[in-house]
């Protein structure tokens, strides 16, 4: 049985790849430091409380242990957050990501799944967007993954560290039985955003900008459910260390959905008013984001379940049963 070390594991997508992989018969381990998880989320496994960057930590659980592989979800997530913070993100993604790199080749763990962001792009035009792509980060958050990615790049080349670097937009939904789901403080998630209005927890929901060259005047991104994108990061990492190699994909839905059609969704599946106004544009918000995931699907066998009904769906199952979320 692998065992498989999980960085964040106690985040939203952490905790979701922690029961998705014990569901499929991986052992798991997790390291988080708590500033952004829940414990709760991650009660039923054996973890460890501390930074990812704490050497004698990581050595002491790689050693303890025994792990196989890993799969990196902790980071610093926050667009906005990032332009104000530079030097936490550096540190934080980057830093702490390369001391922990060097835990892993000290201790001759050699496969490691990290989980990048389709925000290494910036504002391309080109959709959908595929791996060849230009990388134009446009902000610091962004510009922390791709500095990761090539860090990883050369670790595979001096040190023989595998790695898949998986590239997404918006990971939204939960867990089927409502058990784990979504929940960040500030609350910046479109869907999660839309059902607190739902749940009364706030007034109405502000959608940017209504004059887009889009069908119905809203901007377009790309969604995929949390298991769907667990389920590709398990794919990643059986590909990997069966043909020792490394390698980066897109994750994306393959089409995208409107900021409207997320409201009418919602208020669908709530059976809710939902009330909203359409505000201005943001500055810089382009008007479609799409990631192409033909790469994924044809080497790793990668195939999506679910649909934006199911996302909302799960995402509000949870939310019903958590409307504050772990508290």
């Amino acid at each position: 049985m692998k065992k498989i070390l999980i960085t964040g594991g106690a985040g939203y997508i952490g905790s979701h790849c922690a029961r998705i992989l014990a569901d499929e018969g991986y052992e798991v381990v997790i390291i988080d430091n708590l500033v952004k998880g829940h414990i709760q989320a991650i009660k039923d496994f054996k973890h460890y409380i501390g930074n990812i960057g704490d050497e004698d930590l990581v050595a002491k659980i790689l050693s303890e242990n025994k792990i196989d592989g890993v799969m990196h979800f902790a980071a610093y997530s926050l667009v906005g957050e990032s332009m104000k913070m530079p030097y936490e993100y550096y540190s934080n993604n980057v830093g702490q990501t390369m001391s922990f790199l060097h835990s892993l080749i000290k201790q001759g763990v050699n496969n490691i799944v990290f989980s990048s962001t389709a925000a290494v792009y910036g504002q391309s035009d080109v959709s959908p967007i595929t791996e060849e792509v230009v990388l134009a980060p446009i902000n610091t958050y962004g510009e922390t993954k791709l500095t990761v990615e090539k860090m990883l790049k050369w670790f595979n080349i001096a040190y023989g560290l595998n790695y898949t670097s998986l590239r997404y937009f918006n990971v939204a939904g939960a867990y089927e039985t409502g058990e784990i789901g979504e929940d960040h403080n500030p609350e910046t998630h479109l869907i999660p955003v839309v059902l607190n209005v739902a749940l009364r927890k706030s007034d109405k929901l502000k959608i940017f900008g209504g004059d887009y060259p889009t069908p119905d005047g809203t901007c377009i991104r790309d969604y995929i459910h949390v298991v769907d994108l667990i389920y590709a990061h398990i794919k990643a990492y059986e590909y990997m260390s069966a043909v020792n190699t490394s390698d980066i994909f897109n994750l994306g839905s393959g089409g995208g959905y409107s900021n409207l059609e997320i409201l009418n969704t919602a208020r669908k599946i709530t059976n809710c008013e939902i009330p909203a106004d359409v505000e201005p544009r943001r500055p810089g918000d382009p008007p479609i984001l799409i990631a192409a995931s033909k790469k994924a699907e044809d080497i790793l066998n990668w195939k999506r379940k679910y649909d934006i009904n199911d996302i909302i769906a799960t995402a509000w199952k949870w939310k019903k049963s958590h409307p504050d979320g772990y508290k």
